[in-house]
């Protein structure tokens, strides 16, 4: 399948990686985008990933309050210098950030902070669910993975759609921005408070 310019425009627009690596991800992917992201992110050739490793020692703290002083965020998003920490750019992010987690309501900032104890429970109740379904080992598997992605999205701010545009997510989000900055940029912890939920 012939891959248009427009796509690999699109896919370097979202990643930060280059051209003819946008270009060769989408021939593998077959032109899925999503997929495309996948094979970029496991190469490690996006600017996000590249930078992963570099310190962040910089950043602000961020703050939103919600619907009448109802709820409350804080989020602290880390950069590597002070002059990024004061664009326009950095700090709209670290805005959306706090209003992403006031509407969505994560519990954690990336998969590897979910607790193994809490996904092993969601994959027994997965397969509970699958238990009289007549299917496959291998299949009931395929079904708790998909399951498990869902229960990502709900609860790993990283993993959730963006609450302004729906079609990417909050680490493509963030991936964009390091790209258009050349900075890593990180999202080192949150605190959400909702009136009544401390009772």
């Amino acid at each position: 399948m012939a891959v248009t310019a427009e796509q690999v425009k699109a896919l370097r627009d979202k990643t930060g990686a280059g051209f003819m690596e946008c270009k060769a991800a989408l021939a593998e992917a077959g032109g899925d985008e999503q997929e495309a992201v996948t094979i970029l992110r496991k190469r490690g050739l996006s600017e996000a990933a590249k930078k992963a490793g570099r310190a962040t020692a910089q950043g602000l703290v961020g703050s939103y309050i919600h619907m009448g002083g109802k709820i409350g965020v804080l989020v602290e998003v880390n950069c590597e210098s002070d002059f990024v920490a004061r664009t326009e750019d950095f700090q709209t992010l670290v805005k959306e950030l706090a209003m992403q987690i006031a509407a969505a309501d994560p519990k954690y900032v990336r998969r590897e902070d979910v607790p193994a104890e809490e996904i092993g429970r969601e994959k027994e109740i997965y397969r509970a669910q699958m238990k009289d379904a007549g299917k496959p080992a291998q299949v009931i598997d395929k079904i708790v993975e998909g399951k498990l992605g869902s229960f990502y999205e709900r609860v790993v701010l990283m993993d959730q759609p963006s609450i302004r545009d729906g079609s990417i997510r909050v680490w493509q989000m963030i991936a964009q921005l390091t790209a258009k900055l050349g900075e890593n940029i990180a999202v080192s912890r949150f605190a959400r408070f909702k009136i009544g939920e401390g009772y």
